[in-house]
């Protein structure tokens, strides 16, 4: 059995290799570690060798391993969020990548000014219009950027996508390329308040294809800890 130092080791090759296939810079691509499920001595072994940005999807599981993690790296909320958990997760993470609503960003505000913060998030799409998966639709995307683009304590730094899950990752390129192309088509109208730099996608089983299509932020989990039981 591989040793989590070599899944990584043998992930990054790949990151690198993709990015520069693609003719982009892989220090411009950020390794998200999501984990979900796994526990503190683990997240502590890829720590060892390196990672710095870790990724939780649930928010008790958040609050009761990140305080054993310690100092030097960041930690990306990256699962759906309720208002009613805001105060939990602004004081813990450093960036929110499933905002998909004015109400939820209100109340990141609002909790982020309390603690003299600014936070960054990205905006959920669901760029696969799958009912069972949070995100606001692409037509509905640029009324949620105007309702928070002058929020005090939170900016938005790009979007984020769960596409549908397909066996074949080059099923996958197309819902990556319509969130990039999306990007680019808002992107000059909100340039001056937003960066909207980032692209948060691409997963264990697509990741290079995500590469391809412009993915700043990948989040996997499986590449480097294993199966999830």
């Amino acid at each position: 059995m591989e040793t989590i130092a070599e899944n990584i080791a043998r992930l990054r090759e790949r990151i690198y290799n993709r990015a520069l296939k693609t003719g982009r810079k892989p220090d411009e691509i950020t390794l998200v570690a999501v984990t979900k499920t796994v526990d503190t001595n683990r997240i502590r072994e890829a720590r060892e060798v390196g990672i710095t940005a870790f990724g939780e999807n649930y928010v008790q599981e958040a609050r009761e391993k990140i305080p054993h993690i310690g100092e030097g790296v960041t930690w990306h909320m990256i699962g759906h969020l309720q208002t009613n958990k805001v105060k939990y997760v602004v004081p813990l993470f450093s960036m929110i990548h499933s905002v998909d609503s004015a109400r939820l960003a209100e109340e990141i505000s609002e909790r982020a000014i309390e603690r003299d913060k600014t936070m960054e998030v990205l905006i959920q799409v669901n760029i696969g219009r799958e009912n069972a998966k949070a995100g606001v639709t692409p037509e509905e995307l640029p009324q949620l950027l105007e309702a928070v683009f002058s929020l005090k304590g939170i900016t938005v730094k790009g979007l984020m996508a769960m596409p549908p899950y397909f066996a074949d990752p080059e099923k996958v390129r197309p819902f990556f390329t319509t969130l990039r192309e999306l990007r680019d088509k808002l992107f000059p109208f909100f340039s001056d308040s937003l960066s909207l730099a980032h692209l948060s996608m691409g997963m264990s089983s697509d990741f290079e294809v995500a590469i391809d299509e412009g993915a700043t932020i990948l989040r996997i989990g499986t590449e480097i800890f294993g199966g999830r039981k």
